[in-house]
């Protein structure tokens, strides 16, 4: 959890916000979000390809773009995922570092 913080801290503060409840109307809350808990592939696959993944979602209107973070390893990845989906009164299981090769090996 500390080095997903961490990774939370560098890459996603930013947008996200310290709460994690964004900006209305330009980058979306990760407080119980579905795209975040709903589903491990998904919230991989926005890390690694930015709002090119939420092409054509329903109600996904956000006017920031998300840039890809796929400089990212899978391991901060993981861990940066993992964070989300446990902090901020979220509750998600783990993202191991398989999941995202996984996911990664699925998008080249």
């Amino acid at each position: 959890m500390d080095n997903g913080k961490k990774v939370y801290d560098k890459n996603c503060l930013g947008c996200h916000m310290e709460d994690a409840l964004g900006v209305p109307g330009l980058n979306p809350p990760l407080v119980k979000s579905e795209l975040l808990l709903n589903d491990k592939a998904k919230p991989i696959r926005i890390v690694l390809r930015g709002s090119e993944e939420l092409k054509g979602e329903p109600n996904r209107n956000y006017k920031n773009i998300m840039a890809a973070l796929n400089s990212l390893t899978d391991k901060e990845i993981a861990d940066v995922l993992t964070f989300a989906r446990n902090s901020f009164g979220n509750k998600g299981p783990a993202i191991t570092t398989k999941d995202v090769k996984t996911e990664r090996e699925k998008i080249k």
